[in-house]
């Protein structure tokens, strides 16, 4: 084992190709972790490593970063296998290099664990992938039907070792290893180093450069931490909710890049919030500016990467919301000392997907607190909470303003009998928070039979075919355009998740979008006839599990017609009304992991 020599502080200094670099600017990295600075050189300069580094220190870009620099993209074979514990960690890990590759024309990666039918791996590696990320299991079942070569393998990771070890995959990542070129590097990476582990690094690693990083520890007990977590396409309607809710002063919203600051800050403003954008790209001046906003309360809330706000201490932050988890725990604890500092107290919020628990649990090991799961707040809460905001701002005015040309203006109206005084009272109240509900909604806020719950409107999962049938004819807004979508119930969709890409993405209200049809392959939607194009534009670029929603509109000239959408292959539930027609041609599928 070699001692390691002084790190860079730079992303620069590590001979990163151009293009990855120009992905991490554009995500928002800055400087690289100690683990990041103290790996990329040797794995760059080809070398064996042995990184012990606890989860959450940013080990992924480690070893995925000089990965994807020294890649052959013109040879389309397997050059780097990553060997994961989980299915879970496997799909993260492949979404990070996918998200580094951005800029890497012609890049494939591909995903393989069980559970994921096996005809859809065999389609992907007979089409050619430059980086496998797997399970040993399912790794193991391809070599030995010999739809997977090694062969060619450069690199090999081992993520998580001790993890593999403790679900018993040792023996499988030996056989694993003994099918590999001898010439291959291997990165091998664990969070402790057992004796085993110890023993499969000095059988297959050749004089590897040992890296250890001390694992940080932060307090923050001046900070409340809570997190959510997220479901389908409802983060901004769940950070709207929490906004509704939460009694802040100011607040930092952190997401990942530069563009997300700027779309998330206009939609917050659309529905009614002080928001601002802050990232890299602005100037100097302009960042001042919003920041100086934001200290005298023109401005309650800012949308920010981690480049942005370093350093930042405004006193009025009481609140710090994680829209995007961070890539490592420091930057985590980076984000949420925005709030909490000179004995003040301070709130942060953490959305957390799913694939991203793990991330949460070293994020409490970093902070010595666990977090605590909070609860959205209902419909309820927040008129709660708007009733005892105005209930202040009624009562404040009856103590300090000057009220007496309303009270004649009120008095003059009871003799003109316009009304008795409570009931001009509940009209004014009426107007004043015509946009801003005080009452809540008369449907349920969370219905129980199979229904699911999209900001304030619910729709219908599933119909029966009777249910499906009646609904052509009724019900329908005859001023709606039927249009189809490239995403179905194959795909996991649910109507929520087409809500909130439509909403969202292109700009419109969860009111303007009528029935929605799920079919197995694909759906329908029906939307206003007179959409403009900035929302067809929008709408083009967008995604959805995966999928892109290549909306079209169908054949009929509006939603009200009658005429059914255009055949797009077998439908278990509508057969019957298919009967006769030839299935059409299904349009090949992606190549790849994620969208290019």
């Amino acid at each position: 084992m070699t001692s390691i020599d002084t790190p860079q502080s730079s992303f620069e200094g590590l001979d990163i190709s151009p293009v990855v670099l120009k992905a991490l600017i554009e995500i928002g990295y800055e400087a690289p972790s100690p683990i990041q600075a103290q790996s990329i050189p040797h794995l760059m300069a080809g070398r064996d490593i042995i990184g012990q580094a606890q989860t959450g220190t940013g080990k992924t870009a480690a070893f995925a970063l000089p990965i994807l620099s020294r890649l052959d993209l013109t040879r389309r074979i397997p050059q780097t296998l990553v060997l994961t514990p989980t299915r879970e960690l496997a799909i993260q890990v492949a979404e990070a290099f996918q998200s580094y590759a951005r800029y890497l024309d012609g890049f494939h990666i591909l995903p393989v664990y069980g559970g994921q039918g096996m005809q859809t791996q065999l389609r992907q590696l007979a089409r050619g992938v430059h980086v496998i990320v797997g399970t040993p299991g399912r790794v193991m079942d391809h070599l030995r039907r010999g739809t997977l070569s090694l062969d060619h393998l450069t690199t090999l990771v081992l993520d998580e070792a001790d993890e593999m070890l403790r679900m018993g995959f040792v023996e499988d990542v030996e056989w694993i290893l003994e099918h590999t070129p001898s010439s291959r590097q291997i990165a091998l990476f664990s969070a402790t180093m057992p004796g085993v582990i110890r023993k499969i690094a000095e059988r297959h690693l050749n004089e590897p450069a040992e890296i250890k990083i001390k694992a940080k520890t932060a307090t923050v007990e001046a900070i409340s931490q809570h997190y959510w977590a997220v479901s389908g396409m409802q983060k901004l309607d769940a950070l709207t909710r929490i906004l509704d809710a939460e009694n802040f002063d100011g607040m930092i919203i952190f997401v990942r890049t530069k563009t997300e600051t700027v779309e998330l800050a206009e939609k917050l403003e659309a529905r009614g919030y002080e928001a601002a954008a802050l990232n890299g790209d602005m100037s100097q001046v302009l960042r001042e500016k919003v920041i100086e906003r934001l200290k005298k309360g023109a401005l309650d809330i800012v949308v920010a990467t981690d480049v942005a706000a370093r350093g930042l201490d405004v006193e009025r932050i009481t609140h710090v919301v994680n829209y995007d988890i961070p890539y490592d725990t420091e930057a985590y604890v980076h984000r949420i000392g925005r709030t909490g500092r000179a004995g003040r107290t301070g709130k942060a919020i953490l959305f957390v997907a799913p694939r991203e628990r793990r991330m949460l649990r070293a994020i409490e090991q970093a902070t010595k607190q666990p977090i605590k799961e909070m609860r959205l707040p209902t419909l309820q809460d927040i008129a709660d909470r708007r009733i005892e905001q105005f209930r202040t701002q009624v009562n404040e005015a009856l103590s300090n303003e000057n009220l007496d040309f309303y009270v004649e203006l009120m008095e003059q109206w009871v003799k003109d009998d316009m009304g008795e005084p409570v009931k001009l009272a509940a009209a004014l109240s009426f107007l004043m928070h015509r946009d801003r509900p005080l009452a809540v909604p008369d449907e349920p806020e969370f219905p129980s039979h199979g229904r699911r719950e999209y900001g304030e409107r619910t729709y219908p999962d599933r119909m029966d075919r009777t249910d499906r049938r009646e609904g052509r004819e009724r019900g329908r807004d005859f001023n709606k355009v039927l249009y189809s979508i490239d995403v179905g119930r194959e795909h996991g969709v649910q109507p929520r998740d087409i809500v909130g890409a439509l909403a969202n993405e292109g700009g419109i209200s969860a009111r303007q979008i009528g029935q929605i049809r799920l079919y197995d392959s694909y759906s329908t939607v029906e939307l206003p006839s007179d959409l403009p194009d900035d929302f067809f534009a929008a709408v083009r670029k967008t995604w959805v599990l995966n999928q892109r929603l290549n909306l079209q509109r169908t054949e009929g000239a509006n939603a009200g017609g009658g005429r059914r959408p255009p055949y797009r292959g077998n439908n278990s539930h509508d057969d019957a009304n298919d009967a006769g027609r030839p299935p059409a041609r299904r349009r090949p599928r992606r190549e790849g992991f994620a969208p290019e």
